[in-house]
Formats: structure tokens, sequence, C-alpha cells
């Protein structure tokens, strides 16, 4: 057995769009998902063991399942599955930054960081799109977190294409107490919309455009998340928080994904730390992040 270990770190992501299509046969939406990665980062590190093994330190990290159920260790199994002699006898170290259960999607991330993790370690030799089909089959957000800058995610948001990106914008994050059940999110996003008909997803030009020339003006016109409805729905203190980071300078706010996080773009750095101030001051959160994105995607910051 060697010693050696493997570390990467891997990005949040916010949704600057989100359209929602209406309920697949399958139980899941088409989507028309524009993703963007922020810098706040979870670090994953690989290293051998007699069994495959699971820990979490950092922001919340008792929330984080330490089992095979967490998506880290799916990765691990499923690489190993794919390489014969090769068995998931790892230990993976999470250290939590992005906010857990918050629409942003952390989970998904550390899944991402441990499949490349484990590539390196193993020395597996997968390419990317083998590293992208083992992501897609773990969900719909991890494919994302592998690639990281902006990328448009069609089906159930799995299928990417990438997305030019014209300069950085700055983010104020607000994070709830305690998290929103993605399911029941969609559930309740369907209830809100009864019978009527529900069109194509599509993505925004307005919107792509905006992130093309780097525009924050522009893109905050253009933000739209379709499952903000029923996120605020089912946790209705959410719409404070949202009326309290504009009524503090963002250019707009939205709900991140399924939330119960909130996303507000600023126009600069000085006003994204003024955004932050009033939110923590309003008392309408947990607690208050800053960041800027795009952000590369996961990637290997350490092997010894």
């Amino acid at each position: 057995m060697t010693s050696r270990s493997v570390t990467v770190r891997v990005p949040a992501k916010v949704n600057v769009q989100l359209a929602v299509g209406g309920p697949r046969p399958d139980g899941f939406h088409d989507l028309a998902n524009v993703f963007l990665a922020v810098g706040l980062y979870d670090e994953v590190t690989v290293t051998p063991a007699d069994e495959l093994r699971i820990t979490v330190e950092g922001r919340d990290a008792d929330q984080v399942p330490a089992d095979a159920s967490n998506l880290a260790a799916r990765a691990a199994i499923a690489l190993a599955a794919r390489r014969e002699g090769v068995t998931p006898d790892v230990h993976i170290h999470i250290v939590k930054d992005i906010p857990v259960a918050g629409g942003m999607a952390g989970g998904s991330a550390d899944g991402a960081a441990a499949l490349l993790a484990c590539d390196a370690l193993w020395g597996t030799g997968a390419g990317r799109e083998e590293l992208l089909e083992i992501c897609a089959e773990l969900g719909s957000d991890v494919p994302f977190s592998l690639v990281g800058g902006a990328a448009l995610g069609r089906g159930r948001g799995e299928l990417l294409t990438a997305l030019p990106v014209g300069g950085d914008f700055h983010w104020v994050f607000a994070v709830a107490d305690g998290g929103l059940s993605t399911p029941a999110v969609y559930r309740e996003c369907d209830r809100l919309r009864g019978d009527a008909p529900v069109p194509d997803p599509e993505p925004a030009p307005a919107l792509l455009e905006a992130l093309r020339t780097g525009d924050p003006v522009a893109l905050a016109a253009s933000l739209a998340n379709d499952l903000q409805a029923a996120a605020v729905s089912l946790r209705p203190s959410l719409a404070a928080t949202l009326a309290a980071g504009t009524d503090a300078g963002a250019l707009a706010g939205l709900v991140s994904g399924s939330g119960p996080t909130c996303a507000f773009l600023a126009k600069d750095a000085e006003s994204a730390q003024a955004v932050a101030a009033a939110l923590t001051a309003s008392g309408t959160c947990r607690a208050v992040r800053v960041t800027s994105g795009p952000a590369e995607g996961a990637t290997v910051v350490r092997q010894s």
C-alpha cells in the first residue's frame, strides 16, 4: 500500500438562470440551467486505507453524511467498479467551506473532487469524457462541479456546454438556517404551476450576452430561477432575506438553485462588502459569504 495522498479543491456554484420544464416520465425535469462557479471551495483529500472511510470537518460538518450515501464515497465506488483489480479502499477527508444543503452544489462538488482525486491516486487514466460520464451517473450537478467556469446544463443539468465569460462577477451569499429538500422544492414548483402549460426551458439570450461581455448590470436584469417561488413558498422567511439584500444596494437577488441560500449580484467588490454588512445586520440569515466568479472547476492542488 502506498502512503501518497491527493487533494482536490472544488468550487461552489450559483445558477444565474434555472429554467425548469414540466415533469418527465422518469420524475426529473428538463432544464436550461446556466451555472457559474464561484470562489467558495471544499477540499477533498484521498489516501489509501484498509476500507472506504469518510471524515468531514469545517462549517456544518455534522450535517454531512459520513457513510456510503455521501457522493464522495459513491464516486470512489463508481470509479473502482470500472477498473479490474481496483477496490475503493480509501480514506476520503472533506474540508467543508461551501454552505451545506444550501443550493450551491456542495455535495456534488465533493463527489466531483473525490472522483478526480481517486483517478489521480490510483492512476486509472480516466479521460475527461469518462469522468464526466461517471459524474452524470452520480447526480445532475456533479459534471459542472468537475468543469467549473460557466456552462449551460441541458437535460436534467448534466449535459454541459461551456459558456464564455467576459469578466469577474461579485456575489454575496446569504446562508439560511437549515436546508431545503431539492425534490420537495421541485414538487412544490409543480404544485404551484398546476395544470398550466409549461414551455420548453431555454436560456435567455440577454443573459448569455451579459455573461459574455462581463456586464453585471445586464446580468442582474436577466437573473431568473423558476424554483424561487417554490422555495419561498416552503420557506417564507426567504422573502425578507431577498428584500434585505436588494434594499442594501445589490443589483439583483435570487434564490440559489433549490435554496435556501440567497445570492446577490453586486456592481463591484466594494458594493459587495456593503451588501454583506447590511445583510449581516438585518438578522434575516445565519451567515454571509462574499466572493466572485467564474472559478475553475475541480483541480488537484496537492499530491504527495
